[in-house]
């Protein structure tokens, strides 16, 4: 068997400059269709240091999300009704205009001051509101009793 040496020939100065120099062009990417969600969820988690407002689709896949913290408020301000508000503004104008989102069934959680304030926001977005769901955990049986004291 005989074996073929390919043998390169060495570029001049000229062609390995405009090789260089030349575009490299990345294969074209089809756009991504824009999504329409008319319709949706608004989940908000009210606690006492934070509130958490996310807005998904029908089936519960995240749209837009935004909280206290994220809107730049820090420390016990987060906790506070205007910082909820500002949460919800933030999201609710994300979902509507990237997504068109318009009607929302509202699911709340948590004790926190937000709780109404960011429903609150949404309503002075413009968003029609079907329902509003309360789903705070509940204790059933509470917690597990102390251990007898010994005497």
């Amino acid at each position: 068997m005989t074996e073929e040496v390919k043998t390169t020939t060495p570029e001049t100065p000229e062609v390995a400059k405009a090789a260089a120099e030349a575009p490299v062009s990345a294969p074209k990417r089809k756009k991504k269709a824009k999504r329409s969600v008319p319709a949706g969820q608004v989940h908000i988690l009210a606690t006492f240091n934070n509130t958490i407002v996310t807005f998904t689709d029908q089936t519960g896949g995240v749209i837009a999300t935004s909280s206290a913290g994220a809107s730049g408020f820090r420390g016990s301000k987060k906790g506070t009704a205007y910082a909820a508000q500002v949460a919800a503004e933030k999201a609710g104008q994300v979902a509507r205009q990237n997504f068109g989102m318009s009607k929302a069934d509202v699911y709340v959680k948590g004790i926190g001051l937000g709780r109404e304030a960011a429903i609150r926001a949404l309503i002075t977005l413009n968003m029609q509101i079907d329902s509003i769901t309360d789903v705070t955990g509940l204790p059933h049986g509470g917690v597990r009793p102390r251990k007898a004291r010994r005497v």
